[in-house]
């Protein structure tokens, strides 16, 4: 007859996990359909990212489902950076108390080495809405997001890195580009900047404008991760213009336009992390691990540019 025994709870305190960092080296995003994968033993990869949302913490403090428990056994093993989806730094109204306390609880608890969250809002009279939405180009906009980042960083006590979006839509009302609103936040906050190469160039393509005078105009010091995903290409069937907008699915290989931007990026950055995204149609962790390995190539490559320059 076999013996059923309950889950060991644990608590926050009771956890004490290696001191390592994330190096400057190339990532993936852990993904549930990886889980055996990553049991069966350790990935050759120096990193992983989390989506925060995924792994919240229940109020009682006990960590004890088999998703938390997968979490604390890669925590022994990798550094992880905590990516969040749902904190809505751009909404008016400000910031969920409730929705701060339970990534507190996460952050205290796995101690990532980063944490970030998009220049977006999802969230409106406490209803969150599925997507990350753009926001205007205003000084109102601006004031409210650099508030709302104060604040954020203020309560977890630790730095926020922001991601540039991917857009489709623009605001009459906007009174400055994206990259300038992008450079104001990192002017007027301490938070650091996620830069998404692969969102900068599906923006650039559906807004027309240059993505390398884009990632030239940024302060490329404040970079502490760099993003890089697939899209797909739609087209709009409109009889007069027909127009193709890009979609920032995350569910495709990256194409060669944004590793040729990747590579036009990384030796101004200097070595950073750089993540591997794909949330869509998610492929073998061979696959990615490949799509790593590219990226570590291009990292490798600008490092030793670095070097000679400085030589």
């Amino acid at each position: 007859m076999s013996q059923h025994t309950s889950p060991v709870l644990l608590t926050t305190a009771d956890t004490a996990f290696p001191t390592f960092k994330i190096p400057p080296k190339a990532g993936i995003g852990f993904r549930t359909d990886h889980v055996a994968d990553f049991a069966a033993g350790p990935v050759d990869i120096p990193w992983i990212e989390i989506h925060s949302e995924n792994f919240l913490l229940p109020r009682t403090g006990l960590i004890g489902s088999p998703r938390l428990k997968s979490l604390e056994k890669l925590r022994e093993t990798y550094p992880i950076s905590c990516h969040g989806v749902g904190l809505s730094l751009g909404s008016a109204e400000g910031l969920s108390t409730t929705h701060l306390a339970d990534l507190k609880r996460l952050y205290d608890w796995i101690q990532p080495d980063f944490i970030s969250e998009h220049v977006s809002w999802s969230i409106t009279d406490g209803t969150y809405l599925n997507d990350l939405l753009p926001l205007p180009y205003t000084e109102e906009a601006l004031s409210t997001i650099c508030a709302n980042i104060d604040h954020a960083q203020t309560y977890f006590g630790r730095q926020i890195s922001v991601e540039n979006p991917s857009s489709y839509l623009s605001f009459q009302q906007s009174t400055m580009s994206e990259c300038h609103f992008i450079c104001e936040i990192l002017q007027r906050t301490s938070c650091g900047l996620l830069l998404d190469v692969n969102n900068v160039f599906v923006s650039a393509h559906n807004h027309h404008f240059d993505p390398y005078d884009y990632i030239r105009n940024l302060p490329l010091d404040r970079v502490t991760e760099i993003h890089i995903a697939g899209h797909v290409a739609e087209t709009l069937q409109d009889a007069e213009n027909p127009e193709t907008i890009l979609i920032d699915t995350h569910s495709r290989p990256v194409c060669d336009s944004v590793w040729d931007l990747l590579e036009f990026t990384l030796p101004q950055t200097g070595a950073v992390p750089v993540l591997i995204e794909w949330d869509q149609d998610i492929p073998s962790l061979e696959t990615l691990l490949q799509e790593a390995a590219h990226a570590q190539k291009l990292l490798d490559v600008a490092s030793h540019k670095v070097k000679s320059h400085a030589s």
